[in-house]
């Protein structure tokens, strides 16, 4: 059983919902990522979702846009990811890891090796953003092959045969877009949430995590009636982006363990 399923199974059976932070590797500081993450287990992540930085991100509001920039420049690539991922596994073997991006660096790297060096390393699913379940046939089976669940988006506008090949597709969580906009947009619409949910769960058993828009305990809470889980992203990328160097991870950690209580309140 895959880290993912099980940590799902385990929350379905104490009847509490799913924190999955987003961070971008490298951002603010390379040097930092493993221990951030770290961070957010002790908070109470029962998933991470790891970013890899690109050049032209085209679901990413500005606050991830810029935290990719600064990775970049800093020199943190899909490799460096990878290796990320790696580091956290030699004191971590519990919490799953999902690395989330873009298909670029996936085809330049070639999918069998980003496969292999993945799963190698202890990473436990793969969500490209850009990456629909009909243009990536070959890429789901190498990720199966080797145990990686293959992670797909939903959005309100999906169409009911969308939804269905989605849920035929996916493993370890389907992620549900909760707006019709990029990532830190605040247009949330809880009422819609519930409903379209209720239409992706006649489709399939596999559980529901939704993102986009969810920026503080209040939210979290409204959402989590309906989903498995909640992501939270732009609100920690922001918070790291603004907070002192010497005072983020303890902001961090305030932040989501505000979450984790809300959600088991």
């Amino acid at each position: 059983m895959s880290r993912i399923k099980q940590v799902f199974e385990n929350l379905a059976k104490n009847q509490k919902k799913g924190l999955i932070p987003f961070i971008t590797a490298g951002d603010p500081d390379p040097e930092m990522t493993v221990e951030m993450m770290h961070v957010l287990v002790d908070a109470g992540a029962d998933v991470i979702e790891l970013g890899i930085p690109f050049s032209d991100p085209m679901a990413d509001g500005p606050v991830i846009q810029r935290a990719s920039e600064r990775a970049l420049v800093k020199g943190v690539n899909l490799e460096k990811c990878v290796g990320m991922v790696k580091e956290f596994r030699l004191t971590n073997q519990h919490t799953p890891i999902v690395l989330m991006g873009y298909a670029n660096p996936i085809e330049r790297m070639g999918w069998k090796h980003f496969a292999e060096i993945a799963s190698s390393a202890g990473v436990d699913g793969v969500l490209i953003v850009d990456y629909p379940p009909e243009e990536c046939v070959e890429f789901t089976d190498e990720l199966k092959k080797v145990g990686i669940d293959p992670i797909f988006l939903l959005a309100p506008t999906s169409t009911m045969s969308r939804i269905e090949q989605v849920a035929h597709s996916a493993q370890g969580y389907i992620y549900y877009v909760s707006l019709k906009g990029v990532t830190g947009a605040a247009n949330l619409n809880t009422t819609n949430i519930s409903s379209i949910i209720g239409d992706i769960r006649e489709k399939t058993s596999t559980p529901i995590a939704v993102g986009f828009g969810i920026r503080d305990a209040k939210t979290a809470k409204a959402v989590s009636q309906t989903a498995d889980a909640v992501v939270i992203g732009s609100a920690i990328v922001q918070l790291l982006e603004s907070a002192p160097p010497q005072t983020g991870l303890k902001l961090l950690k305030e932040f989501l363990s505000e979450i984790r209580s809300a959600l088991d309140a």
